[in-house]
């Protein structure tokens, strides 16, 4: 799941990077999306011609703070 939310047909979708849903696995050694999709969502996710990945979430903790600053 993670290439397909890195890449989708040559284009870069939002970073994982910064993304809540980017999970690392000490086990394994990689990186991976945590976004459990069931069968149908995710031929509908493949099949889409997303811009963004509509799963992202900003991992960034202390955005909201800066915001009431």
């Amino acid at each position: 799941m993670n290439e397909v939310l890195n890449k989708r047909r040559g284009k870069t979708l939002a970073s994982c990077d910064f993304c809540a849903n980017y999970i690392y696995d000490e086990e394994n050694d990689e990186y991976y999306c945590d976004v459990e999709l069931d069968e149908d969502e995710y031929l509908r996710f493949i099949k889409s011609n997303y811009r963004e990945c509509p799963y992202y979430r900003n991992g960034d903790e202390y955005k909201i703070v800066r915001h009431q600053m």
